[in-house]
């Protein structure tokens, strides 16, 4: 053949076109590791452009229960989901780890480059969110707690004294009898029996996601990783003016923390007919609702 047939020659050049540029939704996603303190790494995945919001995961799972939140958030800001020291493919857990879960954060937020977010946590996730707008308010756009917020126990800085080793060391032992495998199947069966009427259909994905968890803090002492009470005395002296959201479901019949009154701009809101794991539960309320805190 001498020559193309003008539309074959247009389909042509189209084909080659889109074979050498990258598609927008592969542009936009973006995973890897950074490193943290203890020789750790974190693992963590980005999706979307914009305004950065990290979402932290709460105990026993990993970021892959923002499922839902990343395919909604992800369309307007860009979404961040690490795993937390000692979850997902992060690194394990040990004795010998004296840091918080805060400053993992923020050391993955310097590596990306992101001088401020919006920060979302929930349960565990909500404990690390409450620490931080305590103790670094200025890296924050947003702070939104889901179900967690300043821990009433000893802060990583605190010695362990022997009342609190022998309940550690009791809860250590009551684990190794059951079995980590039981164990694992009695919490999965608590977060959706303490859920509402949509509860049962998060059982499939919370197995899989907590499956895979390795049960190393079943089987050991919890080490120091939040400031906890030690933040509230910081939050109480300089009550920042960051935006702040709380969230719980109505079945968890949790009262409003009072951590919110020393941030003076605080919301309370309670889900109806949802448990301890609204972002699975009841997602559409959920996204909904930090949506439009976000947005404002």
């Amino acid at each position: 053949m001498k020559y193309l047939h003008p539309l074959c020659a247009a389909l042509l050049f189209m084909l080659l076109f889109m074979a050498s540029t990258p598609m927008k939704a592969q542009k936009n996603r973006d995973s890897g590791y950074v490193s943290i303190s203890s020789g750790g790494k974190m693992y963590w995945e980005s999706q979307g452009e914009g305004t950065p919001v990290i979402l932290v995961h709460g105990h026993t799972l990993d970021r892959r229960m923002w499922r839902t939140q990343v395919e909604c958030l992800s369309k307007h800001f860009r979404v961040v989901t690490p795993d937390m020291r000692g979850y997902g493919r992060s690194s394990k857990l040990s004795d010998s780890i004296h840091t918080t879960h805060v400053d993992d954060l923020l050391t993955l937020m310097d590596s990306l480059h992101i001088d401020k977010a919006h920060v979302v946590g929930l349960s565990m996730g909500g404990f690390i969110t409450a620490d931080m707008v305590a103790m670094h308010p200025e890296r924050m756009l947003s702070c939104i707690m889901a179900s967690g917020a300043l821990r009433s126990r000893k802060g990583f800085s605190e010695p362990v004294d022997s009342a609190e080793y022998a309940e550690e060391e009791a809860r250590v032992q009551s684990n190794l009898a059951k079995g980590i495998d039981a164990c694992r199947e009695e919490w999965i069966e608590q977060l959706v029996k303490g859920g509402g009427t949509k509860a049962e259909n998060m059982r499939s994905e919370l197995t899989a996601i907590i499956g895979d968890w390795d049960g190393w803090l079943l089987t050991h002492h919890e080490p120091h990783l939040y400031y906890a009470r030690t933040a509230l005395p910081v939050l109480k002296q300089h009550r920042p003016e960051v935006p702040a959201l709380y969230i719980c479901g109505d079945k968890e019949k949790k009262r409003r923390p009072g951590m919110l009154d020393h941030l003076p701009n605080s919301r309370f809101i309670v889900i109806p007919d949802c448990g301890h794991m609204s972002n699975m539960e009841q997602p559409h309320i959920f996204n909904e609702i930090i949506l439009n805190f976000l947005k404002k």
